[in-house]
């Protein structure tokens, strides 16, 4: 499994022959509306993709959509709708976000079910893991989403978290199935009111504590909203005694992990 960085939410996830483009945010630099009201109400997003994003973009496959609605256009901008539309690419999601995503135009392919249980999903399954998209009277506004617990054949299991807060409900989930990767929201986006919407640094090292495998952190570093940056992150793991597991991507970069199964049948976690 290989995971590339694109930009804040946006990732490419390859597993075997599969491409899986990740919630497309492709607009350029400042192209989209500010988030707070303060620091000069910095537009969105704060950086360009890399310069590397139209090659990683060639081999998609499919495209994987955690949340869209309600304005979260850090997950699906107009950019990533007409791209997605003008390849014709397939988007998997949830029934839920199925219709708004028809009525965009796009080859929507949404899973089966609606419950959080195990459902096919190319060569293997995956099961949806419900989002809490901030606490308080925040999350009230907010479209909260499913994130992706993938199993594939051969494959290092990933669990996606889409944006979350790091609820109980989240982290029994992670204790319980131990996923070989967890991919999460790590940036601490929050308004100009309220709690933070998504993980901050803090909630990162929590949810390090009850997994044993690696996590791959981003929605760090693009959006106006988010004050973690990546370099406080790999502090507070350093801090925690957890940063040999925690990888920090910078966009563009691509982290590799590999399963393999020694002679005594114990799986073993290769990352690099």
């Amino acid at each position: 499994m290989k995971i590339t960085q694109l930009r804040n939410a946006t990732a490419i996830i390859e597993l075997g022959p599969y491409r899986i483009l990740v919630d497309p945010m492709l607009a350029p630099k400042d192209a989209l509306p500010a988030l707070k009201f303060g620091g000069g109400r910095a537009r969105n997003p704060t950086v360009d993709l890399p310069q590397t994003s139209e090659a990683l973009l060639d081999g998609v496959t499919h495209c994987l959509i955690t949340h869209c609605q309600k304005g979260h256009f850090d997950h699906l901008d107009r950019a990533g709708k007409r791209w997605l539309r003008e390849r014709g690419i397939p988007v998997i999601c949830t029934p839920h976000d199925a219709d708004y995503l028809r009525g965009r135009g796009l080859n929507v392919q949404p899973l089966a079910s609606s419950a959080h249980a195990p459902q096919p999903f190319l060569r293997g399954q995956v099961t949806t893991v419900p989002c809490r998209h901030g606490r308080g009277a925040v999350a009230l506004l907010m479209e909260h989403g499913v994130g992706y617990f993938i199993e594939m054949p051969g494959e290092p299991t990933l669990y996606l978290s889409g944006d979350t807060i790091l609820t109980p409900r989240v982290a029994d989930f992670v204790a319980r199935r131990q996923p070989d990767v967890c991919l999460v929201p790590a940036g601490g986006a929050r308004f100009d009111l309220g709690h933070e919407i998504i993980m901050n640094a803090e909630e990162v090292m929590r949810l390090m504590r009850v997994t044993t495998g690696s996590v791959v952190a981003n929605h760090l570093e693009a959006l106006s909203h988010c004050p973690v940056t990546r370099r406080e992150l790999v502090i507070a793991a350093r801090a925690a005694g957890v940063a040999e597991r925690l990888w920090v991507p910078g966009d563009g970069e691509t982290v590799s992990f590999t399963r393999i199964v020694e002679g005594s049948g114990i799986i073993l976690l290769h990352s690099s």
